[in-house]
């Protein structure tokens, strides 16, 4: 359907940002050290690099998808194409569930971290002003919201390559750190073990670094606002992820040789243990305004993709027309606010049932990435089987389709990450049901069987 609505408001420059936004969230400033625990420095920059090789796969079928068809939802659109409405269907809601249930948690760390400054103050006000800002920024206009985004995640791209910079220099012997001694550091890190945990421990983790670089595909949602979108998509694609792959690696280089892998889990942010040891007053307080601003581009760029998800299904004629509404500076501020709600509600459930409702949540949605992905390979695959002219060759969807497998079945062996499977693989059965009980396909159209 038609796309004519939206205001193509979005430039090259807000693109390549607001996939940084999705992507470089919390994990990298706070989690890159349990990894690092788990795997070992060599196990992680192997986990990284194949990580970073599947993204690049999934990331090109993904562009020629975009220039082929520009338009707002982006890979849902292309799983009901080139597959089968039914997938389109199960993609979009995986992927709003996906984002809404991170609202949640975003807005709560929000909160927790402002209480370092003002411990006095509750967590909830600060909370409900995250939300607020979020909300706003999200309904004013495309432009707005691309801006916005643009100088929030240029504050966490800065801080990486401060980070990296700073790391360099400290590798090459020209600033002073405790517990560095060139050559000798290196080696002893990268084989005293080589893998403390075996590898199967590396292979468990690329299911973790998988997830890490998850968010690039926003740039197929925002196609459809975005000026020029065959000539913008795939400069965006090829800037964007070249630029994630050398701070993702990077910053792990830096840190895997910096900090003793023993001491990885134990960290709260391997950055602030870092810069401390440099010497960098203040950092704690700098890391701390940093990631605050990362919860708040994480949040920003969640809300935009779900309530696009919500937006697309409707205008598809696979959710309520109300909710295709624009505003009058053509925002979908009803699927905004509805994917603000579960963004709420994924809060609340997070409080009062973080013990049953909210593991079943967290779950389904871990298994989002892997399903997007896949349906962007396989949908790929079709378009090109029916489309000789798009440029990627075939062979790039199916290795991109089955490491995507290969990390649904590592799943089986990691109790962090089965859930995913045991509450994502009904959700994914029920949502068919409800797909076919509720809808149809009459002569070519999805049409709506009931109000």
């Amino acid at each position: 359907m038609s796309n004519q609505s939206y205001r193509r408001d979005m430039k090259q420059r807000h693109i390549m940002l607001l996939s940084f936004g999705g992507v470089i969230g919390t994990g990298l400033f706070l989690s890159s050290g349990y990894t690092l625990q788990q795997a070992g420095p060599l196990g992680t920059m192997l986990s990284y690099v194949v990580g970073a090789i599947l993204v690049y796969l999934v990331m090109l079928c993904l562009g020629q998808l975009a220039i082929e068809h520009p338009v707002t939802g982006g890979f849902h659109v292309y799983a009901s194409k080139y597959i089968h409405p039914s997938i389109g269907f199960i993609v979009a809601w995986f992927y709003w569930l996906t984002w809404t249930v991170a609202l949640g948690s975003e807005f709560t760390a929000v909160g927790i971290l402002m209480q370092k400054w003002l411990p006095d103050v509750p967590v909830y006000i600060f909370s409900s002003i995250a939300i607020i800002l979020v909300l706003a920024f999200n309904i004013v206009s495309t432009k707005f919201y691309a801006e916005v985004e643009f100088y929030f995640s240029l504050v966490k791209v800065l801080a990486i390559i401060l980070f990296i910079g700073l790391g360099a220099l400290t590798l090459f012997g020209l600033i002073h750190y405790s517990g560095y001694n060139g050559l000798d550091t290196i080696k002893s890190r990268y084989t005293n073990p080589t893998f403390p945990n075996g590898l199967g421990a590396v292979f468990l983790t690329m299911l973790a670094v998988n997830y890490a670089f998850s968010g690039t595909e926003l740039i197929g949602i925002a196609a459809g606002e975005t000026k020029n979108p065959k000539k913008v998509i795939p400069k965006a694609i090829n800037a964007t992820l070249w630029r994630l792959i050398i701070f993702f690696i990077g910053t792990m280089v830096i840190i895997s040789i910096l900090i003793p892998s023993y001491q990885g889990k134990s960290l709260e942010s391997p950055f602030v243990v870092i810069f401390q040891n440099m010497g960098i007053p203040y950092a704690g307080d700098i890391m701390n305004l940093v990631i605050i601003t990362a919860l708040l581009s994480a949040a920003n760029s969640g809300l935009y993709a779900a309530s696009r998800m919500v937006w697309s299904l409707s205008n598809e004629g696979m959710f309520p027309k109300y909710f295709k509404k624009l505003n009058k500076h053509h925002m979908p501020i009803r699927a905004t606010i509805f994917s603000m709600c579960g963004g709420l509600l994924a809060l609340f459930s997070s409080i009062y049932t973080a013990d049953t409702l909210y593991i079943v949540l967290v779950s389904i949605a871990g298994l989002a990435v892997v399903i997007v992905w896949m349906s962007i390979c396989l949908s790929y695959f079709n378009a090109k089987r029916a489309n000789k002219h798009l440029k990627i060759h075939q062979s790039v969807p199916i290795i991109g389709f089955i490491l995507c497998l290969v990390s649904c079945v590592g799943m089986i062996f990691d109790p962090n990450q089965s859930p995913a499977l045991y509450f994502g693989i009904p959700f994914a059965i029920i949502a068919i049901v409800f797909y076919f009980v509720k809808y149809h396909k009459k002569d070519g159209q999805i049409i709506e069987t009931s109000e």
